[in-house]
């Protein structure tokens, strides 16, 4: 009698058991929901944040170049002020060579670069002469087109016709007309630079005295050290690259008897810090003037073929190769974040896209939640022991407090 009572309060107690707890429940649907409303939340700041971003991008642009700058700038000014010169007298030092650098590259580029803007019409007009047949076909090409439209329309197709149309619209038309402002947003970027440098360390220690616990000073300070390093880093690995890019491109044309090769090669140093169109821009560039320059066709085209052979080396080894797996980045990330601030700011965007990703990486593997975006924009699918890097600096960082 006593073991069926034994039973069956153990039945009941495993029938207890297997009920669900009504308040559990209520528990779980209503953390679903905030998790659902937090999303919304997430997505509506993000729509929010690139509508800002787009209607204040010309107030942005100087600020985003001069934070780039102060960034990049920022372990020299260190190392200066290790030797005895204060941060204000270093930061002054380093814009005067950055301003005389750019004026000089203006100087030495305005009339080469002023006489073929001023015969870009006959150039024109001789390129098209030489390849008088490849625009015959595009005109037959385009008189076909006609025609099917015609067709369509004949037959009452009116709603639904087909059209052919050549968008000469494009990423480089808008590229040369945001030029126009880059000198103006380039002088404000310096000022503010120099500001920020002059600076010293004042704003890391407001960024470490703002956080409230000591773990996260010491996460900021970490942060703030390693992007300054990674896009140093980085910068200065590029800058050496594309200098070599624009010898070998230089000592290439003057070989096929290009005119001007010094100015194709300093050309090429500027354009390949922009990702994709840079190389783009100028292996048509100079495919135009060889053209003009050269009597046959076939032997014009060695130059941009050699352009465009140079550049491609450069992007599939030399960088991959000198930049290092740490700072390699995935070719996808890199095209959608060059397409997005070229949209966003033209030029100067082609040109701050890779360095601000460099950042954004820089702060992601850093931070442990994190971690799987920045191993996604490294483009290595093993997830690479960053956090090995990441302990180290941190002590460093941790003693330098």
């Amino acid at each position: 009698m006593a073991s069926s009572e034994t039973g069956g309060t153990a039945a009941g107690a495993a029938t207890d058991e297997d009920l669900p707890d009504p308040h559990l429940d209520l528990a779980e649907e209503r953390l679903s929901e905030l998790r659902k409303i937090r999303r919304l939340m997430l997505c509506t700041f993000l729509l929010a944040g690139f509508t800002a971003t787009y209607f204040a991008r010309d107030v942005l642009l100087p600020i985003v170049l001069a934070i780039l700058l102060t960034l990049t700038l920022r372990p020299a000014v260190r190392g200066l002020q290790r030797i005895g010169i204060p941060p204000g007298i270093s930061a002054v030092l380093l814009m005067l060579t950055i301003g005389l650098g750019f004026a000089l590259a203006g100087y030495f580029l305005s009339g080469p670069i002023g006489e073929m803007a001023a015969r870009a019409p006959q150039i024109g007009r001789e390129v098209q002469d030489k390849l008088a047949g490849v625009m015959d076909r595009f005109a037959s090409i385009q008189e076909v087109g006609k025609q099917v439209t015609e067709m369509a329309d004949a037959a009452g197709a009116a709603d639904d016709k087909v059209e052919v149309v050549v968008d000469q619209s494009g990423m480089i038309p808008e590229a040369v007309g945001s030029l126009a402002s880059v000198g103006s947003s380039l002088v404000a970027a310096m000022i503010l630079t120099l500001f920020l440098l002059a600076s010293g360390d004042f704003y890391h220690r407001r960024i470490v005295e703002a956080s409230p616990k000591l773990h996260d000073k010491k996460r900021a300070l970490t942060i703030v050290r390693d992007v300054e390093k990674q896009i140093s880093r980085y910068l200065g690995a590029i800058t050496v690259i594309n200098a070599g890019l624009g010898a070998s491109i230089g000592v290439a044309l003057w070989i096929l008897g290009l005119p001007m090769p010094h100015v194709w090669g300093t050309l090429a140093f500027l354009l390949n810090f922009m990702p994709f169109i840079g190389a783009i821009i100028g292996t048509v560039a100079v495919g135009a003037f060889a053209l003009v320059s050269f009597d046959t066709v076939p032997y014009a085209l060695l130059a941009p073929l050699a352009y465009f052979a140079l550049t491609t080396i450069e992007g599939n080894f030399v960088t991959p190769m000198l930049v290092g797996r740490r700072l390699e980045l995935n070719i996808v990330s890199v095209f959608v974040t060059v397409a997005f601030w070229i949209w966003l700011w033209g030029v100067p965007g082609a040109v701050l896209a890779v360095p601000f990703l460099v950042v954004v990486k820089a702060i992601c593997d850093n931070v442990p939640s994190l971690r799987a975006f920045g191993g996604f924009l490294s483009g290595d699918p093993a997830m690479k022991t960053e956090g090995t890097d990441t302990d180290r600096t941190e002590k460093r960082a941790t003693r330098a407090a």
